[in-house]
């Protein structure tokens, strides 16, 4: 018992970033705007999720390289070259900063609820625990892995009291939202935004690297041992979050009917309205939990961008530099009279649109035999990461030519 839990945690880790205040956001507009009618949505990105997750986790395992290491190394025989690295790098670097943004804003406002404190302050606050997290996994991967785990709990535990003390909730409504149905307007860019939030590019880096400096295989039968446990690590960790997911639609869904998208992602109302329906210990449980998320996922997104910078340039940065940079444009949004819950709606919006890129080169580094060797992806599996890959994209393209005609 005791080896086993020591080989699972990377995916507790990487989980995070799929409960994050993007998370908290896109799922109460979901629920607020069409009810439990994009329960499937969430069930989807999340079953979407573990398998993208796993997949990255196995590249790590079985290569002893991250996935953007990988790519260099690809690129590296491409006529694209050193472009289209430069390419990968930006994009993914981007997508850091839009991840920034939903978890510095969450944590900053989840300080605000409890204590007061103003959103600019609460997010240099943030700055700094997210910073001395990232200092404890330098004295050891498994004291990291804990302090993460334990803010997941927190998260975990606060939307399980929240689920059944609000009340209300229409079970054979959710039943029937397991039926794919995306019938009226904004619901392809609100579900956009929930696999935008769920199926995120950067922890699929991250799970690709996380596993280089923990238990290394010395034998064939060892590397197995680490996959079978690396398959139960993604099933329960990820799994795990897609509950949390759906008790935070459903928390929207029952209480928050009607209500409009702006009011459903401002987190100020949520909590105002959870003190009015459920009493003032319901909204204290959601600030926690809405604080444990922000300083959870901005930690891992930290993480996250050194990786992404590793990988793809070959140089690292001071951590320290690394959370200033990645930080800025979210401390800029706090300092700014700006609606924090639209920063972060869109914020997941941007976040969808850099899935397309780390999800075709791990589709074609896993089914690649020289990369992966016997563990290379079969036709199956290969097929069904296809047909991820090119709907979340399709739903991607599907968004832009919205957004294109909305501002023509």
């Amino acid at each position: 018992m005791r080896l086993a839990a020591g080989l699972l945690g990377p995916a507790f880790v990487t989980s995070v970033a799929y409960v994050d205040p993007g998370n908290f956001a896109t799922n109460f507009a979901g629920g607020a705007a069409r009810g439990y009618q994009l329960v499937w949505v969430v069930v989807a990105a999340n079953l979407a999720a573990m398998l993208v997750q796993y997949l990255a986790a196995k590249v790590g395992l079985v290569t002893g390289q991250s996935l953007p290491e990988l790519c260099r190394v690809r690129l590296s025989h491409h006529r694209l070259g050193r472009r289209g690295t430069l390419v990968m790098w930006l994009q993914a670097e981007a997508v850091a900063m839009a991840t920034d943004l939903a978890e510095f804003v969450g944590a900053a406002i989840g300080l605000n609820l409890l204590f007061g404190v103003p959103l600019f302050l609460g997010g240099l606050i943030t700055a700094v625990i997210a910073f001395g997290l990232l200092w404890l996994e330098q004295r050891g991967y498994r004291r990291y892995e804990l302090a993460i785990v334990a803010l997941l709990a927190f998260v975990g535990i606060g939307f399980a009291y929240l689920f059944f003390r609000v009340g209300g909730q229409h079970y054979g409504q959710l039943a029937g939202g397991l039926v794919p149905t995306l019938t009226g307007s904004g619901t392809v860019g609100l579900a956009v935004g929930i696999v935008g939030a769920t199926v995120m590019p950067h922890a699929v880096y991250l799970h690709s690297a996380l596993h280089k400096d923990r238990v290394q295989a010395a034998s064939p039968g060892e590397r197995e041992t680490l996959l079978a446990y690396n398959k139960w690590d993604c099933l329960l960790g990820l799994g795990a979050a897609g509950i949390f997911n759906l008790a935070m639609l459903c928390v929207a869904a029952a209480k928050f009917r009607q209500s409009s998208v702006a009011a459903a992602s401002d987190f100020n109302l949520i909590h105002d309205r959870l003190a009015v329906i459920a009493g003032g210990g319901a909204a204290l449980v959601f600030g926690v939990a809405l604080l444990a998320s922000g300083l959870a996922s901005s930690t891992v997104g930290t993480q996250a961008g050194q990786v992404v910078m590793d990988g793809f340039t070959g140089r690292r940065i001071p951590l320290l530099w690394r959370r200033v940079l990645t930080a800025l444009p979210s401390l800029v949004i706090l300092a700014l009279p700006v609606s924090a819950g639209q920063a972060l709606l869109y914020s997941q919006v941007v976040l969808s649109f850099g899935i397309p890129f780390v999800l075709f080169p791990l589709l074609a580094l896993t089914r690649d035999a020289s990369v992966m060797g016997s563990q290379a992806s079969g036709r199956g599996t290969t097929l069904l990461l296809g047909a991820v890959t090119v709907l979340i994209t399709a739903l991607n393209v599907y968004l832009l030519g919205q957004l294109a005609a909305g501002l023509l």
